[in-house]
Parts: C-alpha cells; structure tokens; sequence
C-alpha cells in the first residue's frame, strides 16, 4: 500500500479533528474492490471517470452528491452474490466476477474464449477435466441465467445498504440499476433506454472504462465502449467519454498506472463537504453497514462481526474502560474481519482442512484489515487493534506473531470476543459449541495465548446474560487437546 504523506493527513483530517463522510467512504471503497476481483482502487478511479462524465453532461448539482458516493459504494452488495458464485463453480468467486466483468452476456452461450479458459481454471480447481466438465454443464456455467445467479443478490442489498446510510433514493436506485443496459438486455428489471436512472447509466459508464483500461489499456476501453454503445451503454454518454478522452480530460490520475494516494485525493477534492464533522452515530452506522458486508460473505459468518462487537463492548465495560475506549473496542470489532473481503469464499466455506496455500490467504487477511482501516487518518489505532485480533500473548497468533508486551488491552479484548465468537457458532466443518463447552475450551488458552481478565470480564458478561451468579466453566475431558489442535482453526475462519 502506498504510504500516506504528512501533508495528505493534515488535508483529511483537518485542524479540529474531524472526520468527513468522504474520507472514510474512499478508505473502504478500497475493501469493496477485493470482493470484486478488481485492481485495487477500481472504485476511486470509476469515480473520477463517472464525475467528469457527468460535468460534461452538465448533471444538475443537486445530483452530483448522490453520484459521487454512488460510484464508491456501487459494489458495495457484492459480497451477497460471492456466496452464490463459489457454489456455482467451487472456485475463486472473485475470477468469475472478474471474467464477467467485460463479457457481453446479451449473446446467449456466445462467451469469449478469454472468459471460458478463466471460468474453466476456477471450476473445481482441484478435480479432472471429467468432474469439471459436468460441473461446467449440470451447472450451465458460462450462460446468461448463471449471471443472474451470480449477481442477483446484490442489486436489492445494495441499494438497501445506501438507504441505510442516508444517501438517499436517488443513490440508492443508481446501484441497484447498475448493470442495466440501454437496450433492455440487462438486470435485475430489464429496464431500457432512459428508463434506466441517469446516475446508473453515468455509473455504467465508467465502471466499464476503468475494468476495460485495467486489462486492455485506455484507448482499447474507449473503442471497447464504442462498440457497446447503444446496446449496454448510453450513446450520448459514450459521446461524452469520447470526447473527454479525446481531449486529454478523462483519464488524469485514474489510470491503473497513477499512483493510489493522488487518485484518492483527486476524489476527494471533489467533495467539497469534506470538512463536514461526522457525529459519531454516523461513524457507528458506517462501522455497522461495512461489519454487515463482510457477514453477507458466507452464511457460516451471518452476525459474526456484530457479534464479537457486542462481546467485545460488553468485555470493555465490565473491565471499566472508559466510553471512549469502549466504543473504539466496538468499532474495531465490528471492522476486525473487513480484510476478509478478499478471501475466496471457495476458503471460508471449504468443509474440509485447509491446504497450506489457502492458510496462507487466511493469515493474511488481518493485515488486510489494517491497511485498509489506516487509510482513514482518525482510524489509525483501530486499524492497529482489528488487525491484531488474532495474535496471542505467546507470540502462536499471526500475522506478527505478536507476544503481550506487544498488545493493548483493547487489542486482547478483541481477540477474547473473536475466539469466543468463532466457537460459538456454525462453521462448514461443525455446528456452533454450546457455551459451557466454549468456556472450557477458551479456559485452557489462559494465559498462554488469551488474556485472563479479559476472559473473565467475558465470564461475567455471558453470566449476566443468562442470569446466573457464573456462568459454568466445566472442565471437560480432552478440551485442552482439543483446543491447542483446533482453535486456531476454529477461530480463524
């Protein structure tokens, strides 16, 4: 990730402290390109394309707001339809996005050969041509009703999740029309012409000229664009791209080959509320949305950021920490797995061991959560705390290998609240523990590995929950065995 500069901090943040909608919404865009198979910033550089698409097309000011965070959370549903494209293909649901991306699927059973050959590698990666040629055919793989399969998911919940944040109708519509096309062809309604919103068609628009340039080059995405104008894009937009990109104004600081931190700043230069201090129920809303993107990845995860989030906050105040900490406690918690976007959900929902190249995806996913939470300048130390939460006081965790002199208390109450978390529900490979069986198993991590006022603190909470003295901790035969062999795995998916 590139590093960002003193003088970009100063910008962002500002003199009083604040933090803008802006500055967090461009930080983790970032995560909802890994979702996408994208090349990192694919949202930040749609979103300068699609801005100076629609200053060309002179788009009234009163909807350029609605635009502008349009184009950064476009994707923002995507982790819905990730489930669904691991099944249908048992492979790397971020390829299959990715190889659909640039196919036009109008022309029924008429896939590029490019498309086929990366479908066929990610079909059942593991088995012979035979297996993975009836997969290919059982599952009608490579055809237009698959797409829909794919995508479907994530038009309704993407426009909700806009909804929830406040963006308004007119944002919310933009995203759940995106991949609606001129001649009535596209999803989910079939919507033609200018029925199609004007913010999806300008969204459309730019989401392709930034797919197309990333793997064909800019002049080839503008002819690209050209030949699909009329059937999946607008043709007045296409003459404005076209016209930018002759001009030389279309493609400054948004090109694949610019550097990360001046796309970011270009975009955000072009909100000028950026200053605009959040309160904090706003940050909390944004934390709880994003926590709920991840969860919608795999099924095998539904609520679990929001719940470690409740065990850490109740962990935090049953130690005493104050208001403050606690709620910077809850906020890493529900961000703690936000790295996890870019792990294959053919890994998060494989019923059997994980081989060592998969582990290593999964190792990496917590310092994916910490370069992305650092983007946001007041974010620095809960990026630190999520992207510790699975490092152990004995130094066994990763991805640092950390020991306690090492971890705060906010980063030690995560990790209880994960690992409490993890074991307590369903898994690909196991139901969910039951709660004495749970605090068995954590009991005999104390304190190699978890922090012993911390686990207690979570004693007392649960106990509270269920309205006893103390929660039982029996002791159960060959739960240390099981723990030292299986935790790790356990919590770490």
């Amino acid at each position: 990730m590139v590093q960002t500069s003193a003088a970009f901090r100063r910008d962002t943040q500002g003199l009083d402290g604040s933090i803008s909608l802006s500055e967090i919404i461009s930080a983790l865009s970032y995560a909802l390109d890994l979702t996408e198979g994208a090349v990192h910033g694919h949202a930040l550089r749609s979103c300068l394309l699609g801005m100076r698409i629609a200053a060309e097309a002179k788009l009234p000011s009163e909807q350029t707001s609605s635009l502008y965070f349009a184009l950064l959370l476009k994707d923002i549903g995507g982790s819905r339809s990730a489930r669904r494209a691991s099944q249908i293909i048992a492979g790397d649901d971020r390829a299959a996005k990715a190889a659909v991306n640039l196919e036009d699927w109008t022309k029924p059973h008429k896939p590029g050969l490019s498309t086929l050959k990366l479908l066929w590698s990610q079909v059942l990666p593991e088995s012979g041509r035979v297996v993975k040629a009836a997969r290919f055919l059982r599952n009608g793989i490579a055809n237009p009703q698959s797409v829909s399969a794919i995508f479907g998911p994530r038009y309704d919940r993407g426009a909700s999740i806009l909804n929830e944040l406040g963006m308004g109708s007119i944002a919310a519509d933009a995203v759940r029309s995106l991949d609606e096309r001129w001649d009535g062809s596209g999803y989910p309604d079939s919507l033609k012409g200018e029925q199609i919103p004007l913010l999806a068609r300008i969204c459309a628009v730019a989401q392709h000229l930034d797919f197309a340039s990333a793997g064909l080059g800019v002049q080839r995405a503008i002819e690209t664009l050209d030949e699909l104008s009329g059937t999946w894009f607008d043709p007045q937009l296409v003459r404005i791209a076209r016209s930018l990109h002759r001009r030389g104004a279309l493609w400054n600081q948004c090109s694949p080959a610019d550097a990360e931190e001046d796309t970011r700043q270009a975009v955000l230069d072009l909100d000028s509320g950026r200053r605009h201090q959040l309160e904090s129920r706003q940050i909390d809303r944004i934390c709880e949305a994003f926590a709920d993107v991840v969860d919608a990845k795999s099924h095998f995860t539904f609520r679990h950021s929001q719940g470690v989030a409740d065990a850490a906050y109740g962990i935090a105040q049953a130690m005493g920490l104050p208001a403050d900490r606690a709620q910077l406690v809850r906020r890493a918690a529900l961000l703690h797995d936000i790295g996890k976007l870019g792990v294959p959900n053919a890994i998060l929902d494989k019923k059997s061991q994980l081989n060592p190249e998969e582990w290593q995806s999964v190792y990496e996913h917590p310092r994916m959560t910490r370069m992305i939470l650092e983007r946001v300048a007041p974010f620095r130390e809960m990026a630190v705390i999520a992207g510790e939460h699975h490092e152990k006081l004995d130094g066994s965790g990763y991805p640092d290998h950390l020991k306690g002199s090492d971890l705060s208390m906010e980063s030690r109450i995560v990790a209880v609240a994960d690992v409490y978390a993890a074991l307590s529900e369903d898994r690909p490979y196991r139901v969910g523990i039951h709660l004495e069986e749970t605090l068995s198993i954590m009991s005999k991590l104390i304190p190699t590995q978890l922090d012993e006022s911390c686990f207690e603190a979570l004693v007392s909470v649960v106990s509270a929950k269920r309205g006893v003295a103390s929660a039982p901790v029996p002791q159960l035969a060959g739960a240390r065995g099981y723990a030292f062999k299986h935790v790790a795995f356990e919590s770490a998916l």
